[in-house]
C-alpha cells in the first residue's frame, strides 16, 4: 500500500521557512477559500501555492470550506463554481476537496444533495474531487454516506484510524502536529493512493 505523509494549511498557519516545509512533507493540501463568511479566497493561498508548488515543486491539493447554508443542490453547485473560479489555470497533483463541517445535522438530506452537486460540477470541469469531513460528526451525522460511494474521502479522526468510513484515500490523523518551517501546530495527513500518477494518467486537475 502506498503511504505518503503530508499536511494541510491555511492562513491560520504561521509559516516561517518554505524550504524546511518542502523538505519535511510529501504533499500539502491548501485551503483555497470558502463560503462560511461569504465567498472568499484564503488570503495566503496564492502566496503559499507559488512558494511551495511553483518554486519548490511540492505536490499539492486544495480544499474549499462550505458554509452552513450549503444545504441544497443549487448551493452545492454555486460553491463549486466559485471554487472553479479560484483555481482556474492552476495544477494540482492531489485531489480538490469540498470541506464540510458547519452545516446542521438536521439538513442531512439537503446537504447530501449539495455535496453530490458540488462534486458533479467539479468532475465535469476535469477535476478529481473528494469530500473532507470528520469520521462521525461529518460523514455519519451530516451526510448519507451510502449515497457518496462515487467520491473519494479525506477523513478526520484523531487517535485512531476512521471507523465509520470504511473506504478512504486520505486520513487526517492529528490537528496538533509539528513540522520544520511552521511555527504553530499543523494538521497531519496520510495518503494511501498515488494521486500524482492518477492526475497525470487521466489528465485531471490541470494536467
Amino acid at each position: 500500500m502506498i503511504e505518503k505523509h503530508g499536511i494541510d494549511i491555511s492562513h491560520w498557519n504561521k509559516i516561517q521557512n518554505y524550504d524546511r516545509i518542502a523538505s519535511a512533507v510529501d504533499f500539502i493540501i491548501m485551503k483555497v477559500g470558502g463560503s462560511d463568511k461569504g465567498f472568499y479566497m484564503d488570503k495566503e493561498f496564492m502566496k503559499n501555492y507559488i512558494a511551495l508548488h511553483h518554486e519548490r515543486s511540492v505536490p499539492c491539493g486544495a480544499y474549499y470550506f462550505v458554509g452552513r447554508n450549503c444545504t441544497d443542490k443549487r448551493a452545492g453547485e454555486n460553491d463549486a463554481y466559485k471554487f472553479l473560479d479560484m483555481i482556474s489555470g492552476l495544477v494540482f497533483e492531489y485531489p480538490v476537496y469540498i470541506d464540510l463541517e458547519s452545516t446542521s445535522p438536521k439538513h442531512i438530506d439537503g446537504v447530501t444533495e449539495a455535496v453530490k452537486a458540488f462534486c458533479s460540477v467539479m468532475e465535469s470541469a476535469g477535476y478529481y474531487v473528494g469530500i473532507y469531513a470528520s469520521d462521525v460528526s461529518g460523514f455519519k451525522d451530516r451526510m448519507h454516506l451510502d449515497q457518496l460511494d462515487a467520491y473519494d474521502k479525506w477523513v478526520a479522526r484523531y487517535g485512531s484510524k476512521p471507523k465509520y468510513v470504511k473506504s478512504y484515500g486520505m486520513w487526517q490523523s492529528s490537528s496538533s502536529g509539528h513540522i520544520e518551517g511552521i511555527f504553530d501546530r499543523v494538521d497531519l495527513d496520510t495518503a494511501y493512493k498515488d494521486y500524482p500518477a492518477i492526475m497525470k494518467k487521466y489528465h485531471l486537475n490541470g494536467y
